[in-house]
């Protein structure tokens, strides 16, 4: 059976996290991880503060860390490597690491370093994001052209599965889409709670310094194919840098690469990492499809088992 894996991004993240994986992957996760970091990944999974967790310059590298040890747990009794891969924003990077393309250490460095590049970048302008709740593609990008059209700087971010887009834009733009959505035809406007505009042109600095960052690492052929939000396409050793780059300010085109991976033949999707956001939108995008979730090790058995194999 074809299987795909997928990893989750920020917002996935939750004080108590990875309890069960700081002791049996200390190697990874204690002071390896706390000397690349400059901070103690372990006490601030599980003590939190809830607030200090979700700033996105910790969030992002700690998904990375919990997921990227989870799937080295995974893959060390899958019955082979998957056919695809995929992350969620920051998940490309777990994806990529789990390919091979970055070793742990250099993945869990630039994850960091973009997670600072993305603080600072939000800090400058008052921005957010908002889920166009029973939108399409197109409905979203008509609300974002039409408050465009009236100076604002609305954007579509993340096409996450069918009726479920995410827009970015400055707080005057959320408000706008908050109070209008329903006149032009979008079922429920949720904001977000995040720090900024993310994947949008109010990144752009932190593009600049994501870029500064990957131009130090040299990136290797991914082991499988690993698909780009950017792209909706699997990366090309080559694109790697560039593509990554333009991801921070790009719209995240999860629902086609998960689509495009079906029609390469995948059956099972398995998320990886804190939560089950990927799960909920491979369910929404391909009804029917066979999805498991490891949030945690003890979820390992079963997802070995829908591979057609046990430990």
């Amino acid at each position: 059976m074809k299987y795909a894996v997928l990893f989750p991004g920020q917002g996935s993240q939750f004080v108590g996290m990875g309890a069960e994986l700081f002791d049996t992957r200390s190697d990874l996760l204690g002071e390896r991880a706390e000397a690349i970091l400059g901070w103690s990944l372990r006490r601030l999974c599980l003590q939190g503060p809830e607030e200090e967790l979700t700033r996105t310059e910790h969030a992002q590298p700690a998904l990375f860390a919990l997921s990227y040890v989870l799937w080295e747990m995974l893959a060390a009794e899958a019955p082979g490597p998957p056919a695809a891969a995929a992350g969620h924003s920051l998940g490309e990077y777990t994806a990529l690491a789990a390919a091979g393309v970055f070793d742990y250490d250099t993945a869990l460095g630039l994850v960091a370093r973009r997670g600072e590049a993305m603080a600072r970048a939000a800090q400058r302008v008052a921005s957010g994001m908002a889920a166009l709740i029973g939108a399409s593609e197109e409905l979203a990008e008509s609300v974002a052209a039409r408050r465009r059209s009236e100076g604002g700087a609305l954007e579509v971010a993340n096409i996450n599965a069918p009726g479920q887009v995410v827009v970015s834009g400055a707080m005057d733009d959320i408000a706008w889409v908050v109070e209008n959505g329903r006149a032009l035809g979008v079922r429920r406007v949720i904001p977000l709670k995040v720090a900024g505009a993310f994947h949008s042109k109010f990144m752009e600095p932190a593009a600049a310094e994501v870029a500064a960052a990957l131009a130090e690492v040299e990136p290797s052929e991914p082991a499988f194919p690993v698909w780009s939000n950017t792209t909706a396409k699997p990366h090309r050793v080559e694109a790697i840098t560039e593509t990554l780059v333009r991801q921070v300010v790009s719209p995240v085109l999860f629902a086609d690469s998960l689509r495009h991976m079906a029609d390469q033949g995948v059956e099972l999707f398995v998320h990886v990492g804190p939560g089950d956001v990927t799960a909920s939108m491979v369910r929404r995008t391909l009804p029917g499809s066979r999805v498991v979730v490891v949030s945690l090790p003890a979820d390992i058995p079963s997802a070995l088992d829908a591979m057609g194999t046990m430990a």
